[in-house]
């Protein structure tokens, strides 16, 4: 009989729990919660050994033919070469008789080494960078706990990255108004990553993102830029992630990302001390939302699966607000990433904080996608 939930395919593992920059945006270290002042600074190798123990269970109830693993921070690389090495080794030799098991760490990049390649290149690891566009753009948030630029380091990261294509993941971006779109798309494009992803700041109603004038879709206007600029230039053969699930899902196709459709969401995160957790970006919203009570020692994946903080994750469109319920463009917004719909008064059931920035970019693709033919249906009223 097969389980009535979905399962997790996605372990974020947080091997280090301390950065050696200091992100003003952070949800780790600069937002509401700040758990990590209790957690080992680096998970130790016997709790990925529980970890991995966990996962090939879950792999094995659920019949997954393949998993993936993403070493996350803080800064993973902080917890050292021989380290990590000892935690791929763990993983893979607990994982792989179960299920493939895919490699994937996210970096601030500064610390990228030759050595580091070799491990990565030893592991198969995919390596996603996070820079946020051309040193002026990087600076305004990704500076070092001196106060000083962290986008020579980075870059100098991402060029040893892009000496060994394979193992190039791509690139992460936090939008800033303040940054030009098209400038900071094609910096980022220069580099040739297969992928860059864009994120949105994180905000809720009682601590909405910044914004320049309230009567405009600023973000929105924003990604637009980004869409438009992406498909003027051929020459580029990266994906967009965000532009491309908003092509996907207006196709009726499933999104790859947690933050649009209507999907239920696949991963969980373990964290530096065997802990698991649910969405960990719920740290910007208040101190414990993420929390479950849950570890890899004593409960199994399952039981976070059914755990109540997580449940409404397999509910799908009922456990929105009622105004995304009938919105006709709930099956690609989804409602809004969970974090960016909490309020103190009415919880998760609320629009996203940017309701509109996704209407407006959403409309936008869907509008330029039915001028290229795509069959995407009627416009929504």
């Amino acid at each position: 009989m097969t389980p009535p939930h979905t399962p997790f395919r996605s372990f974020i593992l947080k091997v280090a729990n301390r950065c050696n920059i200091d992100c003003d945006y952070c949800y780790v270290f600069n937002s509401q919660d700040q758990a990590w002042r209790t957690l080992p600074a680096r998970m130790s190798v016997d709790v990925a050994r529980a970890a991995a123990s966990r996962i090939a269970e879950h792999t094995a109830r659920y019949d997954l033919p393949s998993v993936h693993v993403v070493l996350h921070g803080g800064e993973p690389l902080l917890a050292g070469p021989r380290h990590l090495e000892e935690i791929l080794g763990a993983l893979r030799e607990r994982i792989s008789p179960h299920a493939e098991v895919r490699f994937e760490l996210q970096t601030n990049g500064t610390l990228i080494s030759p050595a580091w390649l070799d491990l990565f290149e030893q592991y198969d690891v995919a390596v996603g960078v996070s820079l946020d566009g051309p040193p002026s753009a990087n600076d305004r948030h990704r500076l070092t706990h001196a106060s000083r630029s962290s986008a020579a380091s980075a870059v100098r990261g991402v060029e040893l990255l892009r000496s060994r294509p394979h193992l190039f993941a791509g690139l992460l971006a936090v939008v800033d108004l303040t940054n030009d779109p098209v400038e900071v798309h094609d910096y980022l494009a220069s580099f040739e990553p297969p992928t860059i992803d864009f994120g949105l700041p994180h905000g809720t109603h009682d601590e909405p993102p910044h914004r320049n004038d309230l009567a405009l879709p600023e973000y929105g206007l924003w990604m637009v830029r980004v869409y438009d600029a992406w498909l003027a230039r051929p020459q580029y053969r990266h994906s967009v992630r965000m532009l491309e699930d908003i092509v996907a899902l207006s196709s009726g196709v499933h999104s790859a990302v947690e933050s649009l459709g209507l999907a239920p969401p696949t991963s969980v995160v373990i964290e530096s001390d065997g802990s698991i957790e649910g969405v960990d970006t719920l740290r910007s919203v208040e101190e414990g939302a993420s929390w479950l009570g849950l570890d890899v020692y004593n409960e199994s994946l399952d039981e976070a699966i059914h755990h109540p903080k997580l449940l409404h994750r397999q509910h799908g469109k009922s456990a929105l607000a009622e105004e995304c319920q009938s919105c006709p463009l709930v099956e690609v917004c989804g409602g809004g990433y969970l974090p960016h719909r909490f309020s103190a008064a009415g919880g998760y059931r609320n629009p996203s904080v940017y309701c509109a920035d996704l209407e407006y970019l959403i409309r936008h693709i869907q509008d330029s996608l039915r001028q290229h033919d795509w069959k995407l249906g009627a416009p929504a009223p």
